[in-house]
C-alpha cells in the first residue's frame, strides 16, 4: 500500500494525503523476498528512511536493503522527495522455504568448539561485525553480481543444518564446491575490507560493495588482496581450498546488508551452478 504526503518538513513526516502532489520516483521490485538483496533507484537528494531508521542513497539515486532469512513483519519506507512530498509504502517480504540439511559423522570440534578457541572466535566475529558496519557512497552493487567460482553448489542459503543429530544455525550463504587451486573471483567491483585466517572461516576475505553491501569468500587456499584494495568485477582475488571448518574444498560465498545475511545467488544475473546429488 503506498500512500502520498505533502510534507512541510523532513522532522513532522505527517501531512495530509494527496495524489496530485509530487514530481519524484522510486525503482523498486513489486515482490520483494526473505533473504534478497533489493537494490532501488530514487532521485539523488531524495531522503529514505526504513523503520524509522536512515537509509542510505548514493550520489547517483542508488539505494539497497534486505530482509532476513525468516522475516516475516512487514516494514515501512518512508520516502521524502526534494519536492517534498512523503510517499509511504508498506513491504511485506514474501516467505520462502528452505531445505534442511544433515551432516553426520562429524568430529565433535565440527559441532562444538572446544573452549580454548572461544575467545578467538569471539574476537574474529567481532571484526566481521565492524568490516560490515562500513558505509560509503559507492553503489558497485547497483550492476549486480556474478558467480565467484565455477563449480558444483554443494549447500543452499537458508538450509537448516542438523549436524550429528543437533541443530544449528540456518546456513546463510551459498557453498560452491571446486578443486584446490580453482580461482575465486571478486563477485562485483569493491574494496577489500577484512581478510584473516579464521577458526570456522579459514583464510577469509570481505569486500565492501557500498552502501553496507558485503560479499565475504571463506575457506580459501590462498588469499591474493589486502585490505583496502580496490578490485574490479572478476579480478582473482583468491584460491578454493579446505581451510578453517569444512569437510573439502569449497568456496562458502556469502552476501550481507550489514549484519543482515542474504542469498547471493539471486543477486546474481547468471543461472545457478548445478546442485550436488
Amino acid at each position: 500500500m503506498n500512500r502520498r504526503i505533502l510534507l512541510g518538513s523532513l522532522a513532522a513526516f505527517i501531512g495530509l494525503p494527496s495524489a496530485s502532489f509530487g514530481q519524484g520516483s522510486l525503482g523498486l521490485k513489486d515482490i520483494i523476498r526473505q533473504g534478497e538483496l533489493i537494490v532501488g533507484k530514487t532521485d539523488p537528494g531524495t531522503v529514505l528512511r526504513l523503520d524509522g531508521q536512515p537509509l542510505a542513497v548514493s550520489r547517483n539515486g542508488a539505494f539497497a536493503l534486505g530482509f532476513a532469512y525468516d522475516r516475516k513483519e512487514p516494514s515501512i519506507l518512508d520516502i521524502l522527495y526534494t519536492d517534498g512530498v512523503m510517499e509511504r509504502r508498506d513491504i511485506t517480504p514474501a516467505i520462502r522455504e528452505y531445505e534442511i540439511q544433515r551432516i553426520s559423522g562429524l568430529p565433535e570440534s565440527f559441532v562444538t568448539p572446544p573452549a580454548g578457541v572461544l575467545d578467538r572466535i569471539k574476537g574474529e566475529s567481532a571484526a566481521i561485525r565492524q568490516a560490515r558496519e562500513r558505509v560509503t557512497d559507492a553503489s558497485w552493487f547497483a550492476d549486480g553480481f556474478e558467480w565467484p567460482v565455477s563449480g558444483i553448489v554443494s549447500s543452499l542459503f537458508g538450509s537448516q543444518r542438523i549436524l550429528n543429530g543437533e541443530p544449528r544455525a540456518p546456513h546463510l550463504a551459498v557453498d560452491i564446491a571446486a578443486p584446490i587451486g580453482t580461482p575465486i573471483r571478486a563477485a562485483a567491483p569493491g574494496v577489500v575490507s577484512l581478510t584473516g585466517d579464521l577458526y570456522f572461516d579459514g583464510l577469509f576475505t570481505i569486500v565492501d560493495h557500498g552502501q553496507g553491501v558485503s560479499t565475504c569468500y571463506a575457506h580459501q587456499d590462498r588469499i591474493l588482496v589486502n585490505p583496502g584494495d580496490a578490485i574490479d568485477r572478476g579480478q582473482m582475488i583468491g584460491e578454493v581450498g579446505k581451510t578453517g571448518r569444512v569437510t573439502g574444498p569449497n568456496l562458502h560465498w556469502g552476501l550481507n546488508w550489514f549484519q543482515v545475511g542474504l542469498d547471493p545467488s539471486l543477486a546474481t544475473s547468471a543461472p545457478r551452478p548445478p546442485k550436488a546429488g
